[in-house]
């Protein structure tokens, strides 16, 4: 693969994890909806935690889709996917879901800046050790 198709395909699996984290995940957490009240309760989550994950969700997608922060972007978002594992495992509801959203989002994060992989593999440029 091209370096430029590798760009592209970063950035638009970059688009889809933000579709999907802000726009399918984040924004209805401030929208009251039938069953919404139902949910959360079988997740063992008070109702009116709901805008506060809401703005956690949005505020981590967004430093994601930044170019200049998302790398802690990503960090913080995992994070946050792992909560989401965590939630959904101790109530045994399927569980994959954050974690196939978190490859997804590494994976195009590495595409559009392949230093990820490089740090991911071990095989970063050794800087010289500092002087004591």
């Amino acid at each position: 693969m091209s370096p430029k198709a590798k760009l592209i395909t970063g950035w638009v699996l970059t688009g889809l994890v933000g579709l999907f984290l802000i726009g399918a995940s984040g924004i209805p957490k401030f929208i009251d909806f039938p069953g919404k009240t139902e949910m959360f309760e079988h997740l063992g989550i008070t109702s009116n935690l709901s805008p506060v994950l809401g703005v956690i969700e949005v505020t981590v997608a967004l430093l994601f889709l930044i170019p200049r922060t998302s790398f802690i972007g990503a960090i913080l978002t995992t994070g946050y996917l792992g909560g989401a594992v965590w939630t959904h495992l101790r109530v045994g509801d399927p569980w994959f879901f954050p974690i196939i959203i978190g490859v997804i989002m590494w994976v195009a994060l590495g595409l559009r800046k392949p230093m990820i992989f490089s740090l991911a593999l071990g095989n970063a440029p050794h800087s010289e050790p500092v002087p004591s």
